[in-house]
């Protein structure tokens, strides 16, 4: 019996998913997916002065790296990729399911990204999530920033060590999460209470942040699955924060309602 068209193209997605790579570049992305042994390593293109640099990080990895010439960098990088005469490929982190990083924690926060594509927001998000000990980021498969080179790199090291999962559906892992017992903030310029405001007496309590792109910020239905909206103070009557930024203040002000 012939497979459904959409079963043949799921199963071909699923596939093309499975043979993903990615190119880490720069001293310090490289060296922290070569000394990480989730991460599944599969070339290694460095120049000799790269190599010297990261000969411990090469000997605890076990690669065989292919030495390049520093002035025809060999690696299939964009052009203004700040390689730093090193360039890993790799496939993407398995992190497994949500409730893994969902449940357990004393205090657990989780980020989630309503559309955030740009790969340097995520990676800045990602190393401001481990410095203050969040259990994850949470992006969606399509329409966020997936795992790239440049995302690594402004990650500084941060994507090898912090949970990023992605998941099919925003408001129905918002949903989930409150079903676990979260309170689920979103962030939102426009809001009346602040994150210390809806936080006085819970701090305690496991929290989702929730941020969107900049710009259109948290999109319709994932304003109305959380439990509030919340808004970061400002000291004047205009501007406001990059959502890298915003994510470290809300998380921040999540742990420390009372100023910590």
């Amino acid at each position: 019996m012939k497979k459904p068209r959409w079963v043949v193209e799921k199963e071909q997605a699923k596939k093309a998913a499975g043979n993903e790579t990615v190119w880490l570049f720069g001293l310090h992305a490289v060296r922290d997916a070569l000394e990480n042994p989730r991460r599944e390593k599969q070339r290694l293109i460095v120049t000799q002065n790269a190599h010297d640099k990261l000969a411990e990080a090469i000997a605890v990895s076990g690669m065989e790296p292919e030495i390049a010439d520093a002035r025809k960098f060999t690696a299939p990088l964009d052009p203004g990729s700040v390689h730093q005469g090193a360039a890993l490929e790799v496939k993407p982190l398995d992190w497994g399911p949500l409730e893994d990083h969902a449940i357990g924690a004393e205090r657990p926060r989780l980020m989630l990204l309503d559309r955030v594509t740009d790969p340097h927001n995520v990676g800045a998000i990602l190393r401001s999530a481990e410095v203050l000990g969040a259990q994850a980021v949470i992006g969606t498969r399509h329409h966020s920033a997936p795992e790239t080179g440049a995302l690594a790199k402004t990650a500084s090291g941060a994507l090898e060590r912090q949970p990023y999962l992605r998941v099919r559906n925003l408001s129905d892992t918002i949903t989930a999460l409150q079903g676990m017992g979260y309170l689920v903030l979103g962030l939102d310029g426009e809001a009346e209470q602040t994150v210390g405001d809806a936080m006085s007496g819970r701090a305690d309590q496991p929290v989702a942040l929730v941020l969107g792109a900049e710009g259109p910020g948290l999109r319709q239905k994932t304003r109305e699955t959380c439990d509030m909206l919340v808004k970061i103070p400002a000291a004047g009557g205009f501007g406001s924060l990059n959502v890298s930024n915003a994510a470290a203040v809300a998380l921040y002000a999540s742990l420390y309602p009372n100023g910590g």
